[in-house]
């Protein structure tokens, strides 16, 4: 059966299963493609560029909705006269459920086949965006938020891994693909608080949700059209297969998540805060049953998540610059949405135009990341990324009600997304590039899980930091009372932004996708680049995954 992916004239090959002990096999794994052509599953262009924009929509589905929710919760919440509570789990609801449920779709993606799973998700996630746009009571929006959370992390680890196996060779045409995907995240929220408000503006609330409906309905007949047969291997339903699944790492990792998650969530807004009962027994179990499920994961022979890619220095250290990275991203565009409906009392279209800048200048980021990523020091680029969060956080903190919104929060804006794109782009190839062809569902449900529980992470610390300071307004005379809170959950921010630049020196990454494919073998000296595979399969199922995808003439 014939591969999908770039024509291999003049390309470094890449044995499937083959060891890391040596620095030449590592260096094989790193040879780049030196012409960089269309896949050959692609009948033409457009549909390969119909393909990634269909990936980068599945990997925004949680972010477009939290930012559709953001500037649409508070009319929700009078309309279906919610308690504060309840309108906090509007948001809430569709994190921790896509936070608890990505490396579980990841596996089955690996496992039983990608095109049907991501076909499914979209158009699931459509009709349920469908559904919620009919509430009626504020349980049934909680939970259909809940449901649609589900759904976006069932779409995206068969995204990841599609794009992983048809992209498989470091190329610029690859690093173009990775660039659109990663984009998703974060200007996911951006465009997602731009759709919410001009719906919500214009409509009601439910608008917004059926614009939703609509915007995933395209693109579920677009993914139809688009993306290309996966005849990649898929296990039979055994016994076999069942242990193969690690069903108590599965168990042990949607549960700790999900209390975790719940535990965060709550805390600001439960009867005595962080000392209810209930939030602390969350806390601890959620807590106790991740630590429960590294330690099952180190031991397992067919562990859900592989322990051995984070022997790998620049893995651990990338995604901790991230993770502290995201950790103020989230908290920063959902409180900057809200200081504008809040403190400057701003409608929802005009909440949606003041963001834009997001939107436009993370676009201009990706594609300079597309350029840059074979060009430039990824090491660089992290620097630039970890920078330009710290900055922007630094500016929103400074803020006052009687400073211009160009002054402070636009170039605070600007700089947000500098920060997230050029992070999640290095961090995306890298993770991407750690694993093999077989485990690339597992690969982005190992990322995706990691960022979104930082997302969850930075919200619950931003909102208890938030609510503190609006209960006790305690800040230099500098800040009036209305900006108190906001400047608050900014410095923290701050904080963790800068902390995140003190990792960066540790950073041993060059370039990615480029000629040069020695850059990265001093770290990889310190550990395997690609993980055990032993539970992915048989040999024969390696080489059936390797060929992934049909070549269409």
């Amino acid at each position: 059966m014939p591969k999908c992916k770039d024509d291999e004239k003049g390309a470094g090959t890449v044995t499937p299963g083959a060891g890391c002990d040596g620095i030449d096999e590592l260096a094989g794994i790193e040879q780049v493609q030196t012409n960089n052509v269309r896949p050959a599953c692609f009948k033409n262009t457009a549909q390969e560029i119909l393909f990634v924009l269909t990936a980068t929509m599945a990997i925004g589905m949680t972010s477009i909705l939290a930012g559709s929710v953001t500037v649409t919760s508070s009319f929700v919440g009078r309309s279906l006269m919610m308690s504060t509570a309840q309108i906090t789990w509007i948001s809430s609801a569709s994190a921790l459920s896509s936070g608890a449920f990505l490396l579980f779709f990841g596996r089955v993606a690996d496992m039983f086949g990608r095109k049907m799973m991501f076909v499914g998700s979209l158009f699931l996630f459509s009709v349920f965006c469908l559904v919620a746009g009919f509430s009626q009571e504020a349980i049934t929006i909680d939970v259909l938020n809940g449901v649609l959370g589900v759904f976006s992390a069932s779409a995206v680890p068969p995204a990841v891994g599609l794009l992983g196996v048809i992209y498989e060779k470091p190329s610029s045409r690859k690093n173009a693909a990775f660039a659109c995907f990663s984009a998703g995240n974060p200007l996911g929220f951006v465009f997602g608080t731009i759709f919410g408000g001009v719906a919500t503006d214009l409509f009601g609330w439910r608008a917004a949700f059926w614009l939703l409906a609509i915007i995933f309905l395209a693109f579920t007949g677009i993914a139809v059209v688009t993306v290309p047969k996966d005849f990649t291997a898929k296990e039979p339903l055994t016994w076999e297969t069942v242990k193969r699944f690690d069903v108590l790492g599965t168990a042990l990792n949607i549960g700790g998540i999900g209390m975790f998650s719940a535990a965060l969530s709550l805390g600001d807004t439960a009867e005595s805060g962080w000392k209810t009962p209930y939030v602390l027994v969350l806390l601890i179990l959620g807590l106790l049953m991740v630590i429960a499920f590294i330690f099952w994961e180190i031991h397992f022979e067919y562990p859900l998540m592989p322990m051995t890619i984070w022997r790998d220095r620049n893995f651990s250290l990338v995604l901790s610059v991230l993770s502290l990275g995201f950790i103020a991203f989230q908290p920063a565009a959902f409180f900057a949405s809200l200081y504008f409906q809040n403190v400057k009392h701003m409608s929802a279209i005009m909440v949606a135009v003041h963001l834009l800048p997001m939107a436009i200048n993370g676009i201009i980021t990706n594609i300079f990341a597309a350029w840059a990523l074979h060009r430039i020091s990824n090491k660089t680029l992290m620097y630039i990324g970890a920078g330009a969060y710290a900055a922007a956080m630094l500016l929103f903190a400074v803020n006052r009600v009687s400073d211009s919104y160009w002054a402070l929060y636009f170039p605070a804006l600007l700089l947000t997304v500098v920060g997230a794109d050029l992070q999640f782009n290095v961090a995306n190839m890298y993770v991407m590039s750690s694993m093999s062809s077989s485990q690339q569902s597992t690969a982005g449900g190992i990322f995706q899980t990691i960022t979104r529980l930082c997302q969850t992470i930075g919200l619950g610390m931003a909102t208890a930091v938030f609510g503190s300071v609006e209960h006790d307004p305690s800040l230099s005379k500098y800040w009036d009372m209305a900006t108190q809170p906001y400047s608050a959950t900014f410095w923290m921010c701050f904080a963790t932004a800068t902390v995140s630049i003190g990792l960066v020196p540790f950073i041993t990454i060059g370039t990615q996708g480029g000629r040069d494919h020695k850059q990265n073998e001093a770290t990889r000296k310190d550990g395997d680049l690609r993980v055990d595979e032993r539970y992915a399969g048989s040999a024969e199922r390696e080489a059936m995954v390797a060929q992934a995808l049909p070549v269409q003439g």
